[in-house]
């Protein structure tokens, strides 16, 4: 059903302002907040450049604040998915609603940091309310930028306290969410030090970056002994990072859950079920978290089959459940399943995959029903 009211207001704003007999400035802002938090962002942008009272009524934190919550509580039905596509020429964002027909709902062209990174492309860490953390770390550099596409701003991180330059050394993992109890931002960066080709026996070092101090500071908090398994991707969920990390104990690896709380500025751990190779070992297994509503998706993968497990409890380690294994068939036109990697989930409970032939694919986890997604050289972030 067609929201009536809501464009009746969005259609207002287009109308020049004389022919209402009213300049911007005038309008009481009691009646522009509540035509502004009703609007989509794209509307929004534009009206930032109507006059000063307006750009700087959106961008006052409160209205941002406000904002953000009217449009997490109304437009559940059709959340947004990332895709990047990347080529040698050119680096570009497109948001697709997530619905049955996948529609394009905003194209960015002008990515402001193409020809930027060392290592070629960024790395997308992860997204949050409209935010993009994009980081250039695969051979231990330490540029992060935060990224709004939306109103085409952005900030570079300052350099981290722990650089390849003051240590040995290093792996790490960064992480990226919103801490609701502060209502602020923050970068997460989880740093294995390595001593004598030692790795996972030490507890490593953490520091977190503010978007409101704009500084990094190390944690004082413990983790526990591990160490994240590279750039593995990390989920976003219930206010906590969760990253796969991998511990050793005696001759034996074992893989974990580290978790990190944004407000509470605390570790836990969550356990994985047995994930154990031929020879009783867990570091050749390959595996990676995903978000799955509000709690968490495993991906298992091995050279000829991929297991699914979804913790139906968060925190519950005893709630893991493997809903899917499949071999190493013909999936997609030709092309193996190892050579489809899962990414994510949709809303429906569809999984993503990002396949090695220009092909994308997400299917049902039920694996009768496939549709193919074409897109040249892209990435899939949700």
């Amino acid at each position: 059903m067609l929201d009536y009211r809501a464009i009746h207001e969005e259609f207002l704003l287009c109308i020049p302002l004389k022919m209402l007999n009213y300049s911007a400035d005038s309008l009481p802002h009691e009646i522009l907040n509540n035509v502004f938090i009703r609007l989509p962002i794209k509307s929004i942008v534009t009206c930032t450049a109507v006059c000063k009272t307006w750009k700087s009524l959106i961008q006052n934190p409160t209205f941002i604040s406000n904002h953000l919550h009217h449009s997490s509580n109304n437009n559940n039905k059709h959340p947004l998915l990332l895709f990047r596509h990347c080529s040698s020429e050119k680096e570009h964002y497109v948001l697709h609603f997530d619905n049955q027909d996948f529609n394009e709902y905003i194209r960015f062209d002008d990515f402001p940091f193409h020809g930027q990174s060392y290592d070629g492309i960024f790395h997308v860490v992860g997204t949050c309310n409209g935010l993009i953390f994009l980081a250039d770390d695969l051979y231990g550099y330490h540029k992060f930028f935060l990224w709004n596409p939306c109103v085409r701003k952005f900030v570079k991180l300052p350099k981290p306290n722990i650089t390849c330059f003051s240590h040995d050394a290093y792996d790490a993992s960064v992480g990226f969410g919103f801490d609701s109890k502060t209502d602020d931002y923050k970068v997460v960066r989880f740093v294995t030090l390595e001593e004598k080709g030692q790795k996972g026996k030490a507890p490593p070092a953490v520091e977190v970056y503010s978007l409101s101090t704009g500084k990094w500071r190390m944690v004082a908090a413990s983790p526990p002994i591990g160490a994240a398994r590279g750039r593995k991707p990390e989920a976003f969920v219930n206010g906590a990072l969760h990253w796969v990390a991998l511990r050793k104990t005696g001759n034996k690896f074992l893989n974990f859950v580290m978790v990190f709380d944004l407000g509470e500025e605390v570790f836990r751990e969550i356990a994985l079920p047995k994930l154990l190779d031929q020879n009783g070992d867990e570091y050749w297994v390959s595996v990676s978290i995903s978000a799955y509503g509000n709690s968490l998706a495993l991906f298992q993968q091995r050279i000829y089959r991929l297991s699914i497990w979804v913790m139906k409890d968060h925190a519950d380690a005893s709630s893991w459940t493997k809903i899917i294994s499949l071999a190493d068939v013909v999936l997609i036109e030709g092309i193996p399943r190892s050579h489809c990697i899962p990414k994510c989930f949709r809303k429906s409970g569809e999984v993503f995959w990002n396949c090695m032939e220009d092909t994308s694919a997400h299917e049902t986890l039920r694996p009768k029903s496939l549709k193919i997604l074409e897109f040249v050289d892209m990435q899939i972030l949700c």
